[in-house]
């Protein structure tokens, strides 16, 4: 079907203007002032604002007991029309498979177009030799987790410096989740030693220092080997300012840090009636100290883009209160896809802290590029899908879980005012959402292939 967007103030990461945008086979085909050309559906925009689909480089569908993806319409809603997947590793299956299987979970049920990253949780060398054939299935980016020790999640620097070696020679993404796991397991078996069971203890025995610690040492495996490096969930100041001194050093160090870690301090753990479980995740929330220094950082570039690390436990608040007294036993994560932009233009934008083309760079077009998928996602364009937002900037409410479609019975975001709205939202030109309501067709997201040698590569370009 061909659509033209009249009428409407585009927004992208480097300006504003008004213009017309004509749509044709799911592709941006033209854009321009007061376009005369025959369409089957004329959308006036006229007062909203036009932007490109979000690109959430950080969900979590099935692992860590996450509801999959049959709740990606929250992503819709939202404004997000690509997500970016982290494909879990059985023990004893291929690196290749896993994500086949992951994806294979999305196939005619996810609600928005989706991509992956690999993890390695079984390092061995036959799972090492892989590494170079994920470009073939289109995966570009691949993660390890400092954290987690005695558990399948968890590498030695051993297992990520071979991972570096060879990813660095076939253009894939390095990520790490940087926490020190020693430090992480004696304090947790300390506390609970000492009695102190409750979920604020989550953070206790995740301290800023072992957030830094790992940090600097993925860094410095980094730079042994030359390799490009992106940390994900950035939560402490002196972890932001590791990858930024790196970075100002000369060496391609990048980092993102998530909603949450932007919005929610360490007071939220502490509610009573263990209240605070919801907001257990991994890294832990925060002093308030952390987030005004992650929103300079995001201002200012240190820290290149913002996901929302969504994850929506299965069971919801009856599933973390498998924790109550042994607060290590509270499942990690929250939800967050739904209400990202929200958040962000809410208590960026309208906050004075960053701005609009700034928004635009963290919620879209810099995970786009990050991941591989730039500029068929995160860009408002000619040849570029045609992902896009209505957003109604003077809409007033506020968010309730009544209107969240995550699949689980509460919001970390629960009572928080926010300004402005997705009025509709486009899939590859097909209207997918309108008013808070999916009104796509469910299973219509397709699998997105990511290339090689993505931004964190443009370093060696020169770029």
């Amino acid at each position: 079907m061909k659509k033209l967007i009249k009428n409407g103030t585009i927004v992208t990461s480097t300006n504003e203007y008004s213009a017309d945008i004509y749509i044709e086979d799911g592709i941006i085909k033209e854009i321009g002032k007061d376009l005369d050309i025959k369409a089957d559906e004329i959308i006036d925009a006229e007062g909203k604002l036009i932007f490109p689909g979000g690109v959430d480089e950080h969900v979590h569908y099935g692992s860590f007991g996450a509801r999959l993806f049959e709740t990606t319409d929250a992503a819709a809603v939202g404004g997000t029309t690509t997500i970016v997947d982290f494909a879990p590793q059985d023990k004893d299956v291929s690196l290749i498979d896993s994500i086949k299987r992951q994806a294979a979970k999305a196939e005619n049920i996810a609600c928005v177009d989706y991509a992956f990253h690999g993890i390695i949780m079984d390092p061995k060398d036959s799972v090492f030799e892989e590494i170079p054939q994920l470009s073939e299935i289109g995966v570009a980016s691949l993660k390890l987790f400092m954290a987690y020790k005695g558990t399948n999640f968890y590498s030695d620097d051993e297992s990520i410096l071979k991972a570096m070696m060879i990813a660095k020679k076939h253009g894939i993404t390095m990520m790490v989740h940087a926490e020190n796991a020693d430090i992480i397991s004696v304090l947790q078996k300390k506390y609970l030693e000492e009695g102190c069971t409750d979920p604020i203890y989550h953070y206790y025995s995740r301290p800023p220092i072992a957030e830094e610690e790992a940090t600097k040492r993925a860094i410095a495996l980094a730079k042994s080997v030359d390799c490009p490096l992106y940390v994900v969930h950035v939560s402490v100041a002196e972890a932001m300012e590791a990858i930024r001194e790196a970075y100002e050093e000369g060496w391609p160090i990048y980092g993102e840090t998530c909603t949450h870690y932007l919005t929610l301090n360490t007071d939220y753990l502490a509610k009573p009636n263990f209240e605070g479980a919801k907001y257990v995740c991994a890294p832990p929330l925060r002093p308030q100290r952390h987030l005004d220094a992650l929103w300079d950082a995001v201002q200012k570039g240190w820290i290149q883009a913002v996901g929302s690390d969504h994850c929506a436990v299965e069971g919801g608040f009856e599933a973390k209160k498998r924790g109550i007294g042994d607060f290590t036993k509270i499942p990690n994560g929250c939800p967050g896809v739904q209400d990202r932009l929200a958040l962000l233009w809410t208590n960026g934008v309208c906050k004075g802290k960053i701005t609009r083309q700034k928004f635009i760079e963290l919620f879209s077009t810099k995970p786009a590029k990050i991941v591989g998928l730039y500029p068929q996602k995160g860009e408002i364009a000619v040849g570029s899908d045609a992902d896009i937002i209505i957003f109604d900037p003077y809409f007033e409410g506020m968010i309730s879980n009544k209107e969240s479609l995550h699949g689980i019975d509460y919001s970390p975001f629960e009572g928080f005012k926010i300004k402005g709205k997705p009025e509709q939202v486009f899939l590859r030109g097909e209207r997918i959402a309108k008013n808070g309501k999916f009104v796509g067709e469910r299973g219509k997201g397709r699998w997105q292939k990511c290339k090689p040698y993505a931004f964190c590569y443009d370093y060696y370009r020169g770029e």
